[in-house]
């Protein structure tokens, strides 16, 4: 099988270290790709946004299978064009994917599949914005945050979550003029999970659940990023989780999404909060989530480009049952000096190449030498027997990397490693 990836994060280089292991790929190339994964893939340059391109690439390449990594490019319909020009493409196609484009399209595939979430109010100017924060600090417990979220795509980034009023309210006005509408949710407490399914618009498998670090530093502070780190599998994790989410909110979604003759194949993903009241959806995804792939993947013994052929074929009813390995994984990202706001580029970077270490935002300079070119430039992963080993290996690959100024967390998966979640 001849498998092309679209994208260039860590997300996609996970991919492509998965892909390669299976047997049944022949033959792999990652567009545009970074310089990580150069070494597991062909090259090929392409905007990975636009489907007249990549169905191009596609076709002129002879892929058997496309899966396209980012969001971006699912919302611009790049997954429909490669469909329409004959090959089979591993991700839902735009009209599906705005369950991630646009959080109040998701919210009415929620109440229309009966699937339990926050309560929202969309908001499309500032007098509908105070109405709005009005209304959520009323139905929130005393001292509770507000929610404020970008409506559209942001990267991971588009959402606040504070008890400030007065930064909540300027949030939303910054996303309001910055021409997208705003979503205000009640505020959802318990500790949040990531779900990853595979479908094929019918059927669905879920993954392993993780858990994703969204604020920057230790501790849960500082700002929202798109992701300081994972782990996986959660040993807090109430037993029939997994079931409880496919059965309440996975099957009903996919479901739904067909229902409305705009089926649902690909990823779906399943941001969760195991609050007092029971399971809550917080947001959809239509991709793997990054980094949460980062650890799913080595842990998934089933080979992968099967699994993805038969979502984007339609045949996951035939799929045998997964397999998945023993122990933990763990994946620590490595960011950039002033990340998130404004990330310093550019600068070189000395142990890239290292085991377990998968690129997020570099490029390879003109002598051969890597350079950071994102945010978060580097997802450093381990597997281990358990949590406390994988955390330990994690680390000590996170030691041999050299990037100035470089930030990460130093606390990924040790409140649950100390026991200090409790549902």
């Amino acid at each position: 099988m001849r498998v092309l990836v679209i994208g260039s994060g860590a997300r996609e280089h996970a991919l492509c270290v998965a892909l390669r292991a299976d047997p049944a790929v022949t033959a792999l190339a990652c567009a545009p790709g970074n310089a990580g994964t150069a070494a597991v893939a062909e090259a090929h340059p392409v905007a990975a946004a636009d489907p007249a391109a990549v169905a191009a690439l596609a076709t002129g390449w002879s892929a058997d299978l496309v899966v396209v990594g980012p969001e971006l490019p699912l919302v611009a319909g790049v997954a429909d064009a490669v469909r329409e020009a004959g090959v089979a493409c591993f991700g839902p196609g735009a009209q599906a994917a705005q369950i991630e484009g646009s959080k109040a399209f998701a919210k009415h595939v929620m109440t229309a599949a009966g699937v339990p979430t926050a309560q929202a109010w969309p908001v499309g100017t500032e007098a509908e914005l105070h109405t709005a924060l009005d209304e959520v600090a009323a139905l929130n417990a005393p001292g509770s945050p507000y929610v404020v979220k970008d409506d559209g795509l942001a990267a991971g980034k588009g959402v606040v979550v504070t008890a400030d009023r007065d930064a909540a309210l300027a949030h939303g006005l910054a996303v309001l003029e910055g021409g997208h509408p705003v979503l205000v949710e009640e505020y959802l407490d318990g500790p949040e999970v990531s779900l990853f399914a595979v479908t094929d618009g019918t059927t669905v498998l879920p993954l392993l659940p993780a858990q994703d670090h969204k604020r920057r530093d230790d501790g849960d502070g500082g700002p929202n990023t798109g992701g300081m780190g994972a782990y996986a599998p959660l040993p807090w994790a109430p037993d029939g989780l997994v079931d409880e989410v496919l059965t309440r909110v996975l099957q009903p979604t996919v479901d739904e999404m067909a229902r409305r003759g705009e089926p649902f194949s690909g990823l779906l993903y399943a941001g969760l909060a195991l609050t007092s009241r029971g399971v809550r959806v917080v947001e959809f995804n239509a991709r793997f989530g990054d980094p949460e792939t980062e650890v799913v993947l080595p842990l998934l013994r089933t080979p992968l480009a099967g699994l993805l052929h038969a979502a984007a074929t339609g045949t996951l009813a035939d799929h045998p049952p997964l397999e998945w390995a023993d122990g933990a994984a763990v994946v620590v990202v490595v960011a950039a000096p002033g990340y998130p706001e404004s990330p310093r580029t550019g600068s070189p970077i000395t142990g890239a190449d290292g085991e377990g270490v998968l690129h997020a935002g570099t490029r390879t300079a003109a002598d051969g030498s890597v350079h950071s070119a994102g945010g978060r430039v580097l997802a450093v992963t381990a597997v281990g027997a358990d949590l406390a080993d994988a955390r330990r290996v994690a680390y000590e690959r996170v030691a041999g990397v050299r990037l100035e100024g470089a930030h990460w967390r130093t606390d990924i998966g040790l409140a649950a490693l100390e026991g200090r979640i409790t549902v």
